[in-house]
């Protein structure tokens, strides 16, 4: 199966992790300094125009003070 940036789950993914973020009380900029990261770059992995590393998730999830695993649970969980 290939998994592009516009598939469902990807998307439910940058929604989750949105919601993480806000969830944290964190900005974009604050996010994208904690991870030593441009803003812009931060929010074309939100907007859905650039793909997110496997470590860079976990290093999203640890600035925002979620588990990981966690986070990808939420993924998998039907849409209400």
């Amino acid at each position: 199966m290939v998994i592009s940036l516009h598939h469902n789950r990807y998307a439910k993914l940058r929604s989750v992790l949105k919601e993480v973020r806000t969830s944290a009380g964190l900005t974009q900029v604050q996010l994208a300094k904690l991870l030593h990261m441009e803003q812009s770059n931060l929010s074309k992995i939100e907007r859905g125009e650039r793909y997110l590393d496997t470590l860079l998730f976990v290093e999203y999830c640890k600035a925002c003070g979620a588990i990981p695993a966690e986070v990808i649970a939420k993924v998998d969980e039907p849409a209400s």
